[in-house]
């Protein structure tokens, strides 16, 4: 069984019941229309918006129009697909009609410049790509070069003259598929990692893991065919897909919203039922901080349906969630941990029964093991910090075209994670930091995250990330780059007063007030922090502040 068998069954058991919805908030009826089974509907509360629906039957039908066009310019098995599209009720049944061929899914990064585009689809072999109206000129840029023996296929109105139009070319074709023979040993997908410690490597994965991430999502969020998901994070990331398996696992239905203001993603889940929402830290933050200043009042929106708020993709401060216990206190808590290595979240899970817990990422996952180990690949004591590694059907296969990197991940069926932790004395794992970014300062060891984890229950700061910058005394020190909440004033001395709580060696010595960036995934862009004020940075932004 692949993840295509479980479309199939749901367009089977389910056909009339709506699997997906659009939500764009503020659009008008401007898009091309030529899918059939959209519902318009007309607003109901605050400011318009734009909502499109496709039911099972409809989606496995437009997978299987989209791989019978596949299929007709020779598109089969092995052969690989890119797909560079914003968020959008036609991302998945053309993720599906890709798989449904046997050719691989090639997600890629929204945030791509044109150099970059290029790059993974020369390592990925792609010998397809699919993009939409936000990336012409970006397409364009390097057409010339990419379309020598590649196919370019345009959703979205107005399609340029260099590519292939996807509704001309899906509009005639059946909405029934010759089934392609797949196995779960059959490659399924290239990822690539989030390039937040260096260029993106090409992360290969079976259909097995594909599908095993559907089990895993399900299991911990014991979702239901009564669930309602609300999808807000990219779709090209593993995250948010692999969180929606758990909705397609049990043929429920999953909203895509695009946009992420709070007012948004309350009305959204108000308006549609939503029963899951996965939330990034910065949302989660936000929606926390319009509360605090009253724009927001939560009787003003139907939550009681609302279950389940989970968050995963990066360290979450445990102030942020005592704060949004007490705004939300029938909502059930959880966290996951994983990584695109790793088919995404799952391989470690705090789980909603273990909310005294908060802080900890979890234990291992549903089907998954794990362990913390030294240098030289020995177990560490519990309380000891160590390398985590983990081992389950959701591994990767390799890194696509990189060997050497491969073998420097992969040991002995164990993905050595790159992310620092500890378990402890009730077999509960902490993230410590990524191997990377731990700062060595006079011979001890920093590890940020415990640092941001500290300062985030500082009122005043909003979010926070902690870097080392060379020094020439004690190689390097820990600075505190400090995104402030909306409309506050703070001191350096305030803060360091602050963290007079802190062990005198883990106090950040420099404090710089900035934007802390973070990826479209939540991740902090840490080595962009390092290449903003290391060295001539660091004196360029004190010199305008």
């Amino acid at each position: 069984m692949t993840i295509v068998d479980l479309l199939e069954q749901n367009a089977e058991k389910f056909p009339n019941d709506v699997a997906l919805v659009e939500i764009n908030p503020a659009e008008k009826e401007t898009r091309r229309m030529t899918w059939r089974d959209f519902e318009l509907v007309e607003p109901t509360l605050h400011t318009p918006h734009y909502r499109r629906e496709i039911t099972w039957n409809v989606f496995n039908e437009k997978a299987n129009r989209f791989a019978n066009a596949l299929r007709a310019r020779g598109i089969g098995k092995g052969d690989k697909v890119a797909v560079l599209l914003m968020n959008c009720i036609e991302w998945l049944p053309i993720y599906f009609g890709i798989l449904k061929t046997g050719a691989l899914a090639v997600p890629l990064n929204f945030r791509y410049a044109s150099d970059e585009i290029e790059y993974c689809l020369k390592l990925a072999e792609v010998d397809v790509l699919v993009f939409g109206t936000d990336f012409i000129g970006r397409v364009e840029e390097i057409a010339d070069q990419i379309s020598k023996n590649r196919l370019l296929i345009f959703v979205g109105q107005g399609c340029p003259p260099f590519a292939d139009d996807y509704y001309e070319m899906t509009l005639e074709c059946p909405s029934a598929f010759a089934k392609v023979p797949l196995s779960e040993d059959d490659d399924a997908a290239i990822y690539f990692s989030s390039g937040t410690t260096g260029f993106p490597k090409a992360i290969l994965h079976a259909h097995r893991a594909l599908l095993h991430s559907c089990r895993v999502e399900q299991a911990h969020h014991g979702q239901t065919k009564d669930d309602v998901f609300l999808c807000i994070p990219p779709l090209y990331h593993t995250g948010a897909k692999m969180h929606w398996f758990g909705s397609l696992l049990v043929g429920s239905k999953a909203v895509i919203l695009k946009g992420t203001s709070p007012e948004t993603i309350l009305r959204a889940v108000s308006e549609e039922g939503c029963t899951i929402v996965w939330l990034l830290v910065p949302w989660a933050q936000d929606i926390l901080g319009a509360l605090d200043r009253g724009e927001l009042k939560l009787s003003d929106y139907r939550l009681s349906q609302w279950r389940l708020m989970h968050i995963g993709a990066q360290p979450v401060p445990q102030s942020l969630i005592h704060r949004w216990l007490k705004y939300f206190p029938h909502h059930a808590y959880d966290t996951n941990y994983g990584l695109s290595e790793s088919i995404g979240p799952g391989a470690v899970h705090l789980g909603v029964e273990n909310i005294h817990k908060v802080g900890a990422i979890g234990k291992a996952g549903y089907g998954w093991e794990t362990r913390i180990t030294d240098a030289d690949g020995n177990d560490v004591a519990r309380g000891q910090v160590g390398e985590l590694c983990l081992r389950g059907p959701g591994v990767m296969k390799c890194y696509y075209n990189d060997p050497e990197a491969t073998e420097k991940t992969l040991r002995d069926s164990w993905l050595l994670t790159g992310d620092m932790a500890m378990e402890d004395e009730d077999g509960f794992i902490f993230l410590v930091d990524r191997k990377k970014d731990v700062i060595i300062t006079g011979g001890e060891n920093l590890y940020p995250v415990q640092i941001e984890d500290f300062l985030s229950g500082f009122p005043k700061i909003k979010d926070v990330a902690v870097i080392g910058l060379p020094d020439a005394r004690l190689g390097e020190i820990a600075a505190a780059v400090i995104e402030l909440n909306p409309g506050v004033s703070c001191a350096e001395e305030e803060v360091m007063e602050f963290c007079r709580g802190l062990p005198r060696y883990k106090r950040p010595r420099k404090i710089i007030f900035a934007k802390v960036p973070r990826n479209p995934t939540g991740k902090i862009e840490k080595p962009k922090l390092r290449r903003m004020y290391g060295g001539d940075g660091l004196v360029a932004a004190q010199n305008q502040s």
